[in-house]
């Protein structure tokens, strides 16, 4: 879709047989859908019902995640913990500095990056732990390298439900090795830049980490030959 397509759907609106023209699904599907909550009511402007491109784009959304494996109910589900997720705009804060860069993903897409694991529970966890934020149609995850190494563990066949608790045990940790590296170098070190700090502070937990993974795989038990 051209960018001027977009453009044009942004701000257009459809009466119900024009959205389902649009979205290449039939009136009574689109009648299915609102009776189930999968999308929101329209504008009503007398007895004319106005559909909008947030409708269109949701119904796109369904049909991807349908295409995916997804049940209706299932969808219904995500869509109930999408809308609880907070904005994108409160996650990151505005002009707020940071080294992590944000990726916008549609519903679908995520489900790509995850397999049989993008449930409503899941969904709600990263909401809640803050991975993830919503923007109007639309997904934030905080970081490209979290969201990475999360579709790799995945891979690898580890539960995302194991990922996001290892995440969140793993912060609790991260947040005390901020707070005394903040509190060694606002003592000892006033006059360094953040810019400067930053690396020295991350190569030392970098370092320690990769030792302490030594340790741990070298002190393993062997696995007895078959």
């Amino acid at each position: 879709m051209s960018d001027q397509q977009k453009a044009r759907e942004e701000v257009r609106e459809y009466r119900m047989k024009d959205l389902a023209d649009a979205a290449g699904i039939t009136v009574r599907t689109v009648r299915f859908y609102r009776e189930r909550g999968l999308i929101p009511p329209p504008r009503r402007e007398g007895r004319i019902a106005w559909y909008d491109s947030h409708h269109l784009a949701r119904l796109r959304t369904i049909a991807a995640l349908l295409e995916r494996g997804h049940t209706l109910t299932g969808i219904a589900d995500l869509a109930t913990a999408f809308e609880s997720g907070r904005d994108v705009g409160e996650l990151l804060g505005l002009g707020e500095p940071t080294e992590e860069t944000p990726v916008r993903l549609t519903p679908a897409e995520l489900a790509d990056h995850f397999e049989g694991e993008v449930t409503a529970e899941n969904l709600a966890t990263a909401l809640e732990l803050g991975y993830l934020a919503t923007d109007g149609d639309d997904l934030v995850h905080i970081s490209r390298r979290l969201l990475d190494v999360s579709a790799a563990l995945v891979r690898e066949g580890v539960p995302l439900s194991a990922v996001f608790e290892a995440g969140r045990q793993i912060r609790a940790h991260a947040d005390a090795l901020a707070e005394l590296f903040a509190t060694t170098l606002q003592t000892h070190a006033t006059g360094a830049s953040p810019e400067t700090l930053r690396p020295l502070a991350k190569s030392v937990v970098e370092a320690e980490l990769s030792m302490a993974m030594d340790r741990r795989l070298r002190d393993k038990p062997a696995q007895p030959s078959s």
